[in-house]
């Protein structure tokens, strides 16, 4: 399954992406918002092939994002389905990413969950020390619904993704 739009494409994960997935998780810029990870290639290409059980389950989704002339920058991950909400997130988009990847793939998981899973709604969380991404996802529409020591709780509607798409239109199309 690949999603595509205009400088950036994504593809379910493969255990040849162990490798890149790891060095992204490892790297402390990019990797400094997201749950620990062991620091073992094999361990990875094991979780990878558990994942892809899940996947075929259709418990969860990981894709590797990739620019157009297919070089990896970032992965995203759809995952915790309640009855009308999905998750996103281990969301990373590293220095080989496109001018607009981040609005490009986050409208790609959107249409994903809505018109390919059938959702009505997205829920996920962002640590509060995240800053841009909470403003990112604000700008999206997002609405705070709760929050922890450590984390906010967000959800957006289908509407006010559409409404964001419309927007930004002249950016991603």
């Amino acid at each position: 399954m690949n999603l595509d739009a205009k400088t950036i494409r994504m593809r379910l994960v493969e255990e040849d992406d162990a490798e890149f997935i790891l060095a992204l998780r490892l790297d402390e810029n990019y990797g400094k918002y997201l749950s620990s990870t062991d620091a073992s290639v094999s361990k990875q290409r094991e979780w990878i092939r558990r994942y892809k059980q899940d996947e075929q389950a259709g418990i969860q989704y990981y894709f590797i994002i990739e620019r157009q002339d297919g070089v990896r920058c970032g992965t995203v991950r759809v995952y915790d389905f309640r009855e009308n909400s999905f998750c996103w997130g281990s969301w990373i988009l590293n220095q080989d990413k496109t001018r607009y990847a981040a609005i490009e793939s986050a409208f790609l998981i959107y249409r994903f969950g809505f018109e390919v899973l059938g959702f009505a709604q997205s829920h996920f969380e962002v640590m509060k020390d995240n800053q841009r991404v909470i403003a990112f996802h604000e700008k999206m529409g997002a609405e705070v619904v709760g929050e922890d020591e450590h984390n906010l709780y967000f959800t957006i509607q289908k509407a006010a993704v559409a409404e964001s798409k419309k927007k930004l239109s002249s950016k991603i199309q």
